[in-house]
């Protein structure tokens, strides 16, 4: 596949998936759209930050994903190459950490407890889908070097690094 290929599958992916989930779901059914931005307002000055801080770290992710992995973020379009480089090689989850942020950063934006919520809820449903589907998924295809990768890196936190490195 051509890397124009690959660049449309990704940016239709992230439209998809996180694009669903940070942009349209927030904009249409937990106040988004309605949000008044003030630049002189700190908590809507950090809400914009970690907004911004997010989808930057998420762009890096998939850019990794296509660069490294030759794949996408989808579970149907999945990295060939298992990819520990970038900000994986800190922690294994850092697409759905980066997605965290912007989320998070919306509810900050607009004061929504049911965003919260919503945030809360899908967090909990992507921690089931990393151990019940992608964590099994990727011992089976990549096999030692995803074990050697789990002992090393956290699935949600950095861990403190020895001389063990990636």
């Amino acid at each position: 596949m051509t890397s124009i290929g690959l660049a449309l599958r990704s940016l239709l992916w992230t439209a998809l998936l996180p694009g669903l989930f940070a942009g349209y779901m927030p904009l249409r059914f937990f106040g988004l759209a309605r949000v008044h931005v003030s630049l002189t307002n700190p908590v809507q000055l950090l809400a914009l930050l970690a907004i911004g801080v997010g989808a930057a770290l998420l762009v890096t992710c998939i850019w990794e994903f296509a660069a490294s992995g030759r794949g996408t973020l989808s579970p149907v379009d999945p990295p060939r190459e298992l990819v520990v480089r970038g900000l994986y090689r800190y922690v294994r989850n850092p697409m759905y950490l980066s997605v965290t942020m912007i989320v998070l950063g919306e509810v900050l934006l607009t004061g929504s407890r049911p965003l919260l919520a919503y945030w809360a809820i899908w967090f909990a449903a992507v921690n089931l889908f990393v151990i019940g589907y992608e964590e099994p998924t990727l011992r089976r295809r990549f096999g030692e070097s995803y074990e050697r990768y789990t002992r090393d890196v956290g699935r949600w936190l950095p861990r403190r690094r020895g001389g063990n490195h990636l």
